[in-house]
């Protein structure tokens, strides 16, 4: 952990581990509005990377390697971070996913379903129930990362797991924003298409149509911390 102003709001974000990746982006947005972070990845080389680097610029970072499948490890994060950081939590955003094609339904491999489930809707739904106690005590908010091709009109053809586990992302959302508003937490999602990261200019190149990654932290941090909004997607892009 580095040092900081222990006063500040705390924000955990999962999926910080690779460069050039939008959990980069977003935690580097809310270091620089003096934010307290808190960051997960399976990754613990390119978790302690990303916390240095950000140390490095003046963030008070955590990071903690973990796999978000493993609710036991994910609610022992969260007693760590009660423990160094104090009972509040202000905001969670649900970074952690990635991208595969499956092809048609009737070919898809089951194991790319599990999969997809797996990174997108369960990481979502391990770190929201590890940290709900700590969000209810700061009022804080939640996001969640869908896809603008899971909205109205999207096309998902050949893409069915990943589309289903972010649909189901989308539920995920709209429960916890049900359910948590008598405890005072959000819940948003943010729906963008595709994210100008370093890894989707590799496969795609760097002059397609992107949503730049400081859009979507500005949209995160927004969704996160504005108390009238609930149970909203954000369409980007």
């Amino acid at each position: 952990m580095t040092s900081g102003d222990d006063r500040a709001p705390v924000v955990v974000i999962t999926g910080v581990g690779r460069a050039g990746q939008v959990g980069e982006a977003i935690a580097s947005h809310f270091a620089a509005l003096g934010w307290q972070l808190v960051l997960l990845d399976r990754d613990a080389a390119e978790l302690a990377a990303r916390a240095a680097a950000l140390g490095a610029a003046g963030a008070s970072v955590t990071a903690l390697p973990l796999d978000l499948t493993d609710g036991d490890a994910a609610h022992a994060a969260a007693a760590r971070v009660r423990a160094e950081r104090g009972p509040a939590v202000h905001a969670l955003v649900c970074a952690a996913g990635g991208f595969a094609m499956s092809g048609p339904v009737a070919e898809a491999s089951l194991d790319g379903f599990r999969t997809q489930m797996a990174i997108s809707l369960l990481t979502a739904a391990v770190a929201t129930q590890a940290f709900l106690p700590l969000l209810r005590v700061g009022g804080g908010g939640v996001v969640f990362f869908a896809s603008a091709a899971v909205l109205e009109g999207g096309r998902v053809a050949g893409m069915s797991a990943y589309a289903a586990a972010k649909a189901g992302v989308l539920a995920l959302m709209r429960a916890v924003a049900q359910e948590e508003a008598v405890n005072g937490v959000r819940a948003n999602a943010v729906a963008p298409t595709s994210i100008r990261t370093a890894a989707n200019e590799a496969a795609m190149g760097a002059d397609g149509s992107y949503v730049e990654r400081a859009t979507v932290a500005r949209a995160v941090q927004w969704l996160a911390t504005t108390p009238s909004v609930t149970g909203q997607v954000l369409r980007l892009g």
